[in-house]
């Protein structure tokens, strides 16, 4: 502990910054981590299952798969399911009050991945300001210094300041990882709650056709 603080004095303030963006990141990576696997852990019998049980008319058994479940795309299965049932909304209106909910429920899961993002950017650039103040200081000292330059001293001030560059580095490469990684399972899990909504309205839509043409083949 006593060499990380020293480590961490030796780097000054914008070093500890870093410490503070890397425990940040930390602990937004860990609750997400956490969030995305409790939702892999929960068996997912219900989204595609019930869908193809819509399609074939068996609303109730569809709503039955879905109804109750964690996960954020069975649960808005079960939520079109009910507007669907809902006779004062007409077709259009179910479908954008479904992808409201669907924005919601993604405006949940995608919480927190901002302040990743803005640490990824912030880190490499704070590590090179560090680094400029550090050759500010190391010339000053070496132009006061006139002919008896140390070059020992010279040298021990300059990786001094490139330090910085170094630990903004090695905070923001591992943060920028697991960024690109959440970013990508918020937009699978987008792609897939999209495609379930236009997949259930096709099928409500194509099912309120029918009886209309066969009353006018009638």
């Amino acid at each position: 502990m006593q060499a990380l603080v020293s480590f961490l004095n030796l780097g000054g303030p914008v070093v500890w910054i870093l410490a503070v963006f890397s425990l940040a990141a930390l602990t937004i990576v860990l609750a997400k981590g956490w969030q995305l696997w409790q939702l892999r852990s929960v068996p997912l019998a219900g989204a595609d299952d019930a869908i193809d049980r819509y399609s074939h008319g068996e609303h109730a058994r569809a709503l039955l798969l879905v109804q109750g479940q964690r996960n954020p795309r069975a649960r808005l299965v079960a939520q079109s399911l009910v507007l669907l049932d809902d006779g004062h909304l007409t077709l259009a209106e179910a479908r954008d009050e479904a992808f409201r909910l669907a924005r919601a429920a993604l405006a949940d899961l995608g919480a927190w991945i901002r302040p990743l993002d803005v640490i990824a950017v912030l880190s490499p650039l704070l590590g090179l300001f560090g680094t400029v103040l550090g050759m500010i200081e190391a010339f000053q000292a070496m132009e006061g210094a006139g002919v008896q330059v140390n070059p020992a001293v010279l040298s021990g001030g300059i990786w001094v300041a490139l330090l910085t560059t170094a630990v903004g580095l090695a905070v923001a490469i591992p943060v920028s990882i697991a960024h690109s990684w959440f970013e990508r399972r918020l937009e699978v899990q987008a792609a897939a709650m999209q495609d379930d909504i236009e997949r259930l309205f096709t099928l409500a839509a194509t099912r309120r056709e029918q009886p209309a043409q066969i009353r006018k083949s009638a």
